[in-house]
């Protein structure tokens, strides 16, 4: 059972393809990204193989409830897990068959409060320093400099790069948001070196084979940089992203324009970082070094 609660092509009988079809059609519709649409179906297909031939639209808010105690306690399923699964089940529900009060009765998983992970000031530098490829250089500066997600990064153009106010226009980020970040004036001369050199055409980062490049080459890239300045850390190129906030707040920048230049709803996202960025609390000696 647990290859097949990994497989993505798992076979659905043929009384809940119609099922699955229509949460696809419904998720199109409603503008979803490709990525959600993708988790979605996934996570659904998932009760319809397990269901076989019984049809899903006979089930009870019971049913669903042992359905992810089964999840729980006999696949072990993460908390973060479990929420994707949920929300699938729940979307299909709710948003496709218009069952408002399905999940009412239905508990969700306390999912972890974890801290955004960052990389200090030093190691930033360091990491800077051991790149000496240009392109690669510039994306790494700009994912810091301006607090940029991965997909962000690579969907940037050329157009959307306003030198003459100093700002950036990220379009259609999380959410189908646009937003303007702040382009750092360092930058500039760095920018314009690597136009030179590359001249890109439509994508400020494209592959050798034109059109951008790919999101796992910019996690490459960083995971090289990261390795070569030698800083063992267990941070993924989204810490970029992180240090970019924390560093902010360390220097007493308003939680809110970090809200805004982040791009978050709430601004208890954003306050997250508040938790890590405790610069004064740091500064506090422990009584052992007082021994």
């Amino acid at each position: 059972m647990k290859e097949q609660e990994k497989s993505t092509s798992i076979a659905v009988a043929e009384v809940n393809r119609p099922a699955l079809d229509a949460l696809r059609e419904k998720l199109l519709l409603k503008s979803y990204s490709r990525h959600t649409r993708r988790t979605y179906c996934c996570e659904f297909t998932q009760l319809l193989y397990l269901l076989n031939t019984h049809p899903v639209n006979s089930l009870t808010p019971e049913r669903l409830k042992d359905y992810f105690l089964y999840c729980t306690e006999n696949l072990n399923m993460s908390e973060a897990h479990m929420q994707s699964r949920i929300n699938a089940v729940k979307f299909y529900f709710e948003q496709v068959l218009g069952r408002e009060k399905m999940f009412v009765e239905i508990p969700r998983p306390k999912t972890p409060q974890l801290l955004p992970k960052h990389i200090s000031r030093r190691d930033v530098k360091k990491m800077f320093s051991a790149v000496d490829n240009k392109k690669h250089a510039l994306l790494l500066k700009l994912c810091y400099g301006m607090g940029l997600r991965v997909s962000e990064i690579v969907n940037l153009k050329i157009t959307d790069i306003d030198s003459g106010n100093m700002q950036v226009l990220i379009a259609r980020a999380k959410g189908k948001k646009d937003r303007y970040v702040n382009l750092p004036e360092s930058i500039l001369e760095d920018l314009r070196n690597y136009y030179r050199a590359y001249r890109p055409k439509k994508y400020l980062f494209e592959g050798q084979n034109g059109g951008k490049y790919s999101i796992r080459s910019a996690q490459n890239v960083f995971r090289q940089a990261m390795k070569k300045a030698g800083i063992n850390k267990a941070v993924g190129i989204h810490g970029l992203r992180h240090s970019f906030a924390t560093h902010l707040l360390e220097k007493g920048t308003d939680i809110g324009y970090i809200q805004q230049l982040l791009g978050h709803n709430d601004v208890k996202t954003t306050m997250l970082y508040a938790k890590v960025a405790q610069k004064n609390l740091r500064k506090i000696k422990s009584p052992l070094d007082e021994l």
